[in-house]
């Protein structure tokens, strides 16, 4: 662990540690320098990283933001500890004219949000200039799920038989792949939950698996039989020539025999799609949606679907019942009284 996030763990057990408001400030400018500025959010960042468990993505968002802002304010001439509600409308105001896309702006909010609650928590401000902002209203976008005429069409590009049912031979590579892509609709898991799964996190005997979600929130999902007999099939056969005499822990491995990235994958993701003829817009969290939609298809119930999932909210889950009305009219059917 950094220095700075030992730093961060201690604050947490003492309170936070305003030392970084004694930093140097631009005296021409009138706002604190550069470096003080940066000091802070390295600060606040790994404080996300230690206590909130954000993952190395939401670091690097949050990051890009409040530098930005920062950059925003030396030419304002604003001071980002002073800075008012009206400035941050205002910088808030400028993206949007510069027509950001929402979610783009939507992602600078919260950037800003948290870094004031955070400098407020920590006693650098008395009030927080982001807690009244509203966001830009975001359209709602159905997700996109794949077919079932697709999956299979999918599943045969790496598979053990090709799209019309013939036997083929697989490389070492095609089991590995398969594998992946079997993982992904099995239990609906991330990409990068894929990239980060370990030999302990699966149950063969118990088929099913320990996915460590975001937050480092654990959940628990099935597997079945298909996904199973690919998981062995790359573990037994594949995994240890891919190894070729190496050991780890991570349980896909690459061509030269380190950890497969989450990146690698979706370059080997984008290229089945494209083998298989399906829009080359279809991505791996398209897999997510399609396992949520199929279970529900199927009359798994929302809360289920949710735990494997891993969603915090049921409403998050809920935008896939917009996906499914024949299961909503069964449901309705056979439970109203009057149906």
């Amino acid at each position: 662990m950094s220095p700075r996030a030992s730093k961060t763990r201690a604050s947490k057990r003492r309170g936070p540690a305003p030392a970084a408001a004694a930093a140097p400030a631009d005296a021409a400018a009138g706002v604190p320098g550069e470096d003080a500025l940066e000091t802070l959010i390295g600060d606040y960042l790994a404080s996300l990283e230690v206590e909130k468990a954000a993952s190395p993505h939401t670091l690097r968002s949050y990051g890009t933001d409040l530098r930005a802002f920062g950059r925003w304010c030396r030419r304002r001439k604003v001071d980002p500890l002073t800075a008012g509600h009206r400035d941050l409308r205002a910088y808030l105001g400028e993206l949007d004219q510069a027509r950001y896309a929402r979610a783009t702006v939507s992602r600078h909010l919260s950037s800003l949000r948290g870094f004031y609650g955070w400098l407020q928590a920590a006693g650098l401000r008395k009030d927080d200039p982001a807690d009244a902002l509203s966001g830009p209203k975001q359209k709602r976008h159905l997700p996109h799920v794949v077919k079932r005429a697709e999956m299979a069409a999918l599943m045969a590009v790496h598979g053990p038989f090709d799209a019309a049912g013939n036997p083929r031979e697989q490389t070492v590579a095609d089991m590995r792949d398969q594998a992946i892509l079997e993982f992904l609709y099995a239990c609906g898991a991330r990409i990068s939950e894929a990239a980060n799964l370990t030999l302990g996190q699966l149950d063969f005997a118990g088929r099913q698996v320990r996915v460590m979600g975001k937050g480092r929130k654990e959940r628990i999902i099935p597997l079945h039989d298909l996904c199973i007999e690919a998981l062995v099939r790359y573990r037994d056969e594949a995994r240890p020539q891919l190894l070729a005499g190496r050991t780890s822990d991570r349980f896909f491995i690459a061509d030269r025999g380190g950890p497969m990235s989450a990146d690698s994958m979706r370059i080997m993701f984008k290229d089945a799609v494209r083998r298989a003829g399906l829009d080359e817009r279809t991505s791996p969290h398209d897999m997510r949606h399609s396992f949520a939609t199929d279970l529900l298809d199927g009359g798994a119930d929302l809360r289920s679907v949710q735990e494997m999932l891993g969603h915090a909210s049921l409403s998050t889950t809920q935008i896939y019942t917009h996906l499914s009305p024949k299961r909503l009219r069964e449901a309705h059917a056979q439970a109203h009284p009057r149906a």
